[in-house]
C-alpha cells in the first residue's frame, strides 16, 4: 500500500510540474485562441441573383480568414425558403426583396430591421426586333410581356407608367408570365416584341438574340422622378435580436459588405469569377450582368428616406405590398 501511494504521489507531482510548464509556455497560443473565439459568426442567406452578388468578395474573404466575422452563407432560389430559418433564428442576416421586409417587420412584431439596400432596380424594358421604344410614349398601344404579376415589378411598371400619363388598364397590354424562361422562349418565336425582364435574364436573352435592345432602365426612369424615393429591388435585413446581441458584429458586416459591393463594382471580370464560384450564375453572364445590376450598400438616413419613399409607392398601388402599413422608425437599423 505505501508503495502504491508513493507512485500516485510521484504522478501527482509530475502532473502537476507538466500543468505548470504547460500554462508557462504557452502564454501566446492562448492569446490567439481567444483572439479567434471574439469573432462573432454571422449566418448569412441570399436568394439566387444580384441579391447575393454583392457577397461573393466578403464570402471569398471568409475562407481565407481575413474578415472581422466569421461567416456561413446559404443560398436559395426563392424567399420562401429562406424567411422562416431568420424567423426562426436559423440565419441572422438576409439579402430580400425590399417589400418583404417591411411584410416580415409588420407581421412579427418588429423582429427584423432593415439594415441596407443592396441592390437597386434590375429591371427593364427591352425591344426585340426594332428601335421604335425610345420613351414612356411609345408604349402607347403596345403589348408588354412580363413576369412579376402581383408583386413589385407589376407595382413598379403602373407606378412608371401613371407617372408618365399612361393608363395601364387602357392603354397598354401586359401579358404576366411566371418565368423569365417563357418570355425568352416567345421571342424566340416573334420578330417584334417588347418585354420587361430583370437581370441577369436580360443579358441571357442578348446572348440568345443579337437584336435584343434595352430600350428603358426603369431605375434611371424612377430617378428623373426626382421624388426622394428609388426603385429597390432588395436590401439585407437583420433579425432585431441578433443586432442588439451584437451591435459590434453588425457594424463589422456592414464595413465588409460595403467594401464587397465596390471591389466587385470596380474589378468585374475578378468579381464575375466570384459570382460563379458561388454558384449564382456563369462568369460570363455575371460580367456582362454585373453592371447593370446595380448592387450598392446604402445605410443610414439616406436608406430610410430611399425605402420609406418606396414603400409609399407600393403601399399606394396596394397595401399588402408593404404588410398593411408603412414600417416604424425602429425598422430601420440605427434610428
Amino acid at each position: 500500500m505505501k508503495k502504491l501511494l508513493f507512485i500516485f504521489l510521484a504522478i501527482s507531482i509530475i502532473a502537476l510540474i507538466l500543468a505548470g510548464c504547460t500554462s508557462q509556455s504557452a502564454p501566446a497560443a492562448g492569446t490567439k485562441d481567444n483572439a479567434a473565439a471574439e469573432k462573432t459568426t454571422i449566418r448569412l442567406g441570399g436568394l439566387k441573383g444580384p441579391t447575393s452578388m454583392g457577397m461573393v468578395k466578403l464570402l471569398e474573404d471568409a475562407e481565407n480568414g481575413t474578415t472581422l466575422n466569421d461567416y456561413e452563407f446559404t443560398m436559395a432560389g426563392s424567399a420562401d425558403e429562406l424567411t422562416p430559418k431568420i424567423l426562426q433564428g436559423e440565419l441572422d442576416i438576409l439579402a430580400v426583396p425590399a417589400n418583404l421586409g417591411a411584410i416580415l417587420y409588420n407581421n412579427s412584431e418588429g423582429s427584423v430591421q432593415f439594415l441596407a439596400v443592396n441592390t437597386l432596380g434590375v429591371i427593364y424594358i427591352v425591344e426585340k426586333g426594332g428601335e421604335t421604344i425610345k420613351t414612356w410614349d411609345d408604349l402607347r398601344g403596345k403589348t408588354i410581356y412580363s413576369i412579376g404579376k402581383g408583386s413589385t415589378p407589376e407595382y413598379a411598371l403602373n407606378y412608371l407608367l401613371e407617372q408618365n400619363g399612361i393608363n395601364a388598364e387602357t392603354e397598354v397590354a401586359i401579358e404576366w408570365k411566371i418565368e423569365p424562361s417563357e418570355v425568352v422562349a416567345i421571342m424566340a418565336n416573334e420578330d417584334n416584341i417588347v418585354a420587361m425582364l430583370p437581370q441577369p435574364f436580360v443579358t441571357v436573352a442578348e446572348a440568345q438574340f443579337s437584336d435584343l435592345r434595352i430600350a428603358l432602365d426603369l431605375t434611371k426612369e424612377w430617378e428623373s422622378l426626382d421624388n426622394g424615393s428609388q426603385f429597390i429591388t432588395a436590401g439585407l435585413i437583420v433579425r432585431t435580436a441578433f443586432a442588439k446581441e451584437h451591435p459590434d458584429a453588425v457594424e463589422n458586416f456592414l464595413k465588409e459588405y460595403n467594401a464587397s459591393t465596390e471591389y466587385i463594382n470596380a474589378n468585374i471580370s475578378d468579381a464575375a469569377l466570384l459570382v460563379e464560384k458561388y454558384g449564382i450564375v456563369k462568369a460570363d453572364v455575371a460580367e456582362k450582368a454585373i453592371p447593370y445590376c446595380n448592387i450598392v450598400c446604402i445605410t443610414g438616413s439616406k436608406m430610410k428616406t430611399a425605402v420609406n419613399g418606396y414603400f409609399e409607392v407600393l403601399k399606394a398601388q396596394n397595401p399588402k405590398a408593404v404588410g398593411g402599413t408603412l414600417p416604424k422608425d425602429d425598422f430601420y437599423y440605427g434610428e
